[in-house]
């Protein structure tokens, strides 16, 4: 038996699934990030309270919450098919309705195939923050993409085979 090696966290793309749409002839600009957060969900839960019955309380599950879905970058100079989806619709008086992307998040091996997807379905930038200015400090200026959307599914990829099939089956319910 081989031993299990937990995955490094610092090797990851970040695409815009959906065939057909704008956003999936996106730049290397627009798939490397600093920082990827805010993959979670969680479940509230109910409690009932049983008549006769006082030794305990039933509680029972509501429906799932996700956080908010945020990225981090270096500023982007040039062109960024991403950073107008997010001007346009951050910067919009949603005089025109917003529109959503399914993005993908992929957590990449050593040999840079993806092993962890995690596709959000119905996404749309919330927030748009850029990083202070400060000439007392020589760092990089940082944006931060914030998104919402409606629920995230995660994949195991473990193979070639495996990828071509979970993409298949992510780029269909993303129609």
């Amino acid at each position: 038996m081989s031993e299990y090696y937990p995955p490094a966290g610092f090797y990851f793309s970040v695409q815009i699934l959906g065939a057909g749409s704008v956003f999936s002839l996106l730049t290397d600009i627009d798939s490397s990030f600093q920082e990827v957060s805010g993959i979670q969900a969680n479940f509230d839960v109910e409690e009932v309270t049983e008549g006769g019955e006082n030794r305990f309380v039933h509680r029972l599950p509501r429906p799932a919450k996700y956080s908010n879905l945020v990225l981090q970058r270096g500023v982007v100079t040039s062109t960024s098919a991403l950073g107008e989806w997010v001007s346009a619709t951050v910067g919009s008086s949603l005089s025109l309705p917003i529109l959503t992307q399914n993005l993908l998040v992929m957590l990449l091996n050593g040999s840079g195939s993806p092993s962890i997807l995690w596709a959000f379905y119905n996404a749309y930038p919330i927030r748009w923050e850029v990083g202070p200015l400060s000439s007392q400090k020589n760092e990089v200026l940082t944006e931060k993409l914030e998104f919402s959307y409606n629920y995230f599914q995660r994949v195991n990829v473990e193979s070639p085979v495996s990828l071509a099939l979970a993409l298949g089956q992510l780029a269909n319910r993303a129609l």
